[in-house]
């Protein structure tokens, strides 16, 4: 029995493939296409997945028809017209079975529990918008989901994040991680009652979601037309990101409340879950807190198949998507580091999430003054953005407070900020990726021989590829990589 899920037609597609040996493949379409954030697939990645046998069964991500009621209440009339998932996915593959659906939040709330560490657990789901929800809390309880609390459009965190994304001059869904990592620089207090006022009207509680004075679907490039100087925006990203830490708190408290505190382990979903440096506000309401290494759209491709399954799905490592066979390159790796500072590696099977967890990534010695002005050259990124340090699992403690994580899923204080420039951001912080066996076996031998050799039980971990463009998937593109931007690409 083969299982296909799927995500796409609006951005990020992706897919997965379930046979009776359980999760057998995931990977983004944008990794074939080179299209970043390709809603689209494509017949590379639909092939790629036919190796493992045809599907008999194929979940769609969402209900189209509800979705459309949505939208014919937003007045996006153009969109009602998109073909079905099914007439859509048989341009792939003609014979391909008719499409089951499921709802958007059931979705992500599906791949946050069912892939995560607990039976009993809370799941936070905070997105910008599904078919009509924007927001969600979840009870998972011995094995079975159900729906607590939920915000409905237009209020919505992930789409105010997103305009206000837009303000400022990025790319909207899809920069708003350089908004959270522009924050560090800018002033938080100086237009956050501005903010605040213009846009928030009440925050949310167990009776309403966050309301917001306007529907910022529309985007908000009207607003405050005076303020449109490099500081300007940078203090605009920094009272954003204060003012969404406090609806992410009140979140996390409106599930603690809604549970009487009798759930100590909460699970966040959803692409606002990519906000790393709002993700440990959890941990003042729940001893245990976990975020997946797909929580966005993508990872509901997963997660469609196990709403339907309702079975637990153990996942140490995200390494699920395209296959460089043969072994981590080590030794040349190494040779590298000693002999550049910098390298790159394309080895093993592609990280399925955001990430680049180790198999898609460039490596750099974090100790050097150099290394992050180098690298930020290299990758043509902005000066303020920060890099991950990837850690041996055993050492976290010694080197950072606060908590850390396999998937660079939170940011914690670095202790030494002085030793390691190349990967703390201005405010000392840095987005840990903690390393053992099972996370990321061939970055935990190479960080192992590297702390042998320096005393340093870390490396700088940034994904391979440049702004703008998907992580490497193939030799192919590791190769391609490699020539045009003149850093070797260690390949099995």
């Amino acid at each position: 029995m083969i299982t296909w899920g799927w995500t796409g037609m609006s951005h990020d597609a992706s897919l997965a493939v379930f046979s009776s040996k359980g999760l057998e493949f995931a990977a983004h379409s944008e990794r074939y296409s080179r299209i970043k954030n390709d809603k689209n697939l494509n017949q590379a990645i639909i092939d790629e997945a036919l190796e493992f046998g045809k599907p008999n069964k194929i979940v769609f991500y969402e209900k189209p028809w509800l979705k459309k009621t949505r939208q014919l209440y937003a007045k996006q009339y153009t969109l009602l017209t998109k073909e079905s998932p099914t007439t859509y996915i048989r341009k792939y593959l003609k014979d391909a079975p008719r499409c089951t659906t499921i709802s958007h939040h059931l979705g992500h709330s599906a791949y946050a529990y069912y892939t995560g560490p607990w039976h009993r657990a809370l799941i936070l789901v905070v997105d910008s918008i599904g078919e009509w929800e924007t927001g969600s809390i979840w009870k998972g309880n011995n094995g079975k989901l159900k729906k607590i609390w939920s915000q409905k459009y237009p209020d919505s965190v992930g789409i105010w994040y997103s305009a206000m994304t837009q303000r400022i001059g990025l790319m909207p869904q899809e920069h708003e991680y350089i908004l959270m990592g522009m924050a560090a620089v800018g002033d938080p207090n100086r237009l956050y009652n501005d903010i605040k006022q213009d846009f928030i009207l009440k925050m949310p509680n167990q009776h309403h979601g966050v309301v917001f004075q306007r529907n910022c679907h529309r985007g908000c490039l009207d607003w405050r037309p005076d303020l449109n100087t490099p500081q300007d925006y940078a203090d605009i990203a920094a009272a954003v990101q204060r003012i969404y830490e406090e609806i992410f708190r009140e979140l996390c408290r409106t599930a603690y409340d809604m549970t009487n505190g009798n759930y100590s382990s909460i699970i966040i979903a959803g692409g606002c879950a990519l906000n790393c440096v709002a993700n440990p506000i959890a941990g003042e309401f729940f001893k245990n807190v976990h975020v997946p290494a797909n929580p966005g759209d993508a990872g509901s491709a997963i997660g469609c198949v196990l709403a339907h399954t309702k079975e637990f799905l153990e996942m140490p490592h995200a390494f699920l998507g395209h296959d460089i066979q043969g072994d981590y390159p080590v030794e040349e790796l190494l040779e590298q580091l000693h002999k550049n500072k910098i390298t790159a590696v394309a080895s093993g099977r592609a990280e399925f999430g955001p990430r680049a967890l180790g198999n898609r990534s460039i490596l750099a010695d974090p100790r050097g003054d150099d290394v992050k002005d180098r690298v930020n050259a290299i990758k043509l990124r902005e000066a303020f953005r920060p890099f991950a340090p990837a850690i041996l699992d055993e050492h976290a403690h010694e080197y950072f407070e606060g908590r850390t994580g396999d998937f660079m899923q939170y940011v914690s204080k670095c202790k030494y900020p002085e030793q390691f420039p190349a990967i703390v951001h201005y405010d000392n912080t840095s987005r840990v990726q903690t390393v053992t066996k099972e996370s990321s076996p061939g970055l935990r031998t190479l960080l192992e021989r590297w702390y042998a050799d320096t005393g340093c039980p870390m490396l700088l971990n940034t994904s391979l590829n440049i702004k703008g463009e998907p992580l490497v998937n193939t030799v192919y593109d590791a190769q391609r990589w490699s020539k045009q931007y003149g850093v070797q690409v260690c390949i099995p």
